[in-house]
């Protein structure tokens, strides 16, 4: 299964961003990449919110963010109506945030995601998908609460 995968980053997520992008064009994504365009200091809420609103309008099927921890991006992108970002640091994270909470954002951290658990952590939530059952009640709970 291939998506269209908006990817946006600041300074610290820049050179993780431009590995994952290769990585993910490399399995056949397309990929529509908001910035940064350089390591030079900028603010990840620039970048975070266009790649998240390219989610929720539909121009994506999903996105990537990634800034130094991916905590501040996570929150930017969960202040978009329709985005269910997750920070992903582990295998578990990566799989239970798509099978309980169809997360449509996965968010990294280029301090702390190693290269290759980076990429593992990505195939994970890329091709785990949602359970839906008991936890589309939950679901629509959480979008109840951003519009």
């Amino acid at each position: 299964m291939s998506f269209k995968i908006a990817i946006g980053a600041d300074h610290a997520g820049f050179e993780l961003k431009e590995h994952v992008k290769s990585y993910l064009q490399s399995k056949g994504h397309e990929v529509i990449d908001v910035g940064c365009p350089s390591k030079e200091r900028c603010d990840y809420p620039d970048y975070g919110s266009k790649a998240a609103k390219a989610v929720a309008d539909g121009k994506a099927d999903r996105g990537v963010l990634i800034c130094g921890s991916g905590i501040g991006m996570c929150m930017v992108a969960n202040k978009i109506p329709g985005i269910r970002a997750a920070v992903l640091r582990s295998f578990d994270d990566a799989r239970l945030s798509r099978e309980h909470n169809d997360a449509n954002v996965a968010c990294l951290g280029g301090r702390i995601s190693a290269v290759h658990q980076a990429e593992s952590l990505l195939e994970t939530f890329l091709n785990t998908h949602f359970e839906a059952g008991r936890h589309t009640a939950r679901v629509k709970k959480i979008e109840s609460t951003t519009k």
